[in-house]
């Protein structure tokens, strides 16, 4: 199937999964987005409406920045000071992601008495670029999560919106892919992936 054809007056909605999109980078290519470079190209001259990023609160998804490894024992000595940076850095990654053009829809973690912790942001992405398709165009969902095929399949269908889904194509559903209109790989942007340094 040929990818639908882009103009200038298209209504762009982007919704950005940031903890797939995290653990995808980390995990496969030792690095970061670039959010401010994958907007700018998933837009691609089109009118962009709004920009949404889900994120969930101390959920660890950010490297504390620093100059050397902190062993355990240095951890158990300066508890306070570890809870410090990792909200400094938390924080960082939030502010990084507002300056790339995003605008931040946040929870907290939530954990569970046995220890199990639960935080996505699944339904909430799906209801927001539903009730937001009345005013766009184009919804761009910026996930390789499977589970939200059925949203596509809604958006294109129910909806009538072209729908296009970015993700590391190494770690997207493949049934995701092929649901949506078209398919952009993460790994094919220009500047998008930010290696990180490793520590010494």
């Amino acid at each position: 199937m040929r990818p639908p054809v882009q103009y200038p007056n298209q209504r762009v909605g982007i919704f950005v999964d940031v903890q797939n999109l995290y653990h995808s980078a980390k995990n496969i290519y030792h690095g970061r987005v670039n959010y401010e470079e994958l907007i700018k190209h998933l837009v691609g001259g089109r009118q962009l409406i709004r920009a949404m990023a889900y994120v969930v609160k101390s959920e660890g998804i950010v490297d504390i920045p620093a100059t050397r490894p902190v062993h355990n024992e240095a951890r158990l000595q300066r508890p306070n000071q570890n809870i410090a940076d990792e909200a400094s850095a938390e924080s960082s990654f939030f502010g990084a992601l507002e300056k790339a053009g995003l605008e931040l829809r946040m929870k907290d973690l939530q954990v569970w008495a046995d220890g199990a912790k639960k935080a996505d942001w699944d339904v909430g992405m799906a209801v927001d670029a539903i009730r937001m398709s009345s005013f766009l165009d184009v919804i761009i969902l910026v996930t390789g999560d499977g589970d939200f095929i059925p949203l596509v399949d809604y958006l294109k269908w129910g909806n009538g919106r072209v729908v296009e889904v970015a993700a590391f194509r190494r770690s997207a559903s493949s049934k995701l892919q092929e649901a949506a209109d078209r398919f952009i790989s993460i790994e094919d942007v220009p500047r998008a992936i930010m290696r990180m340094r490793t520590r010494k």
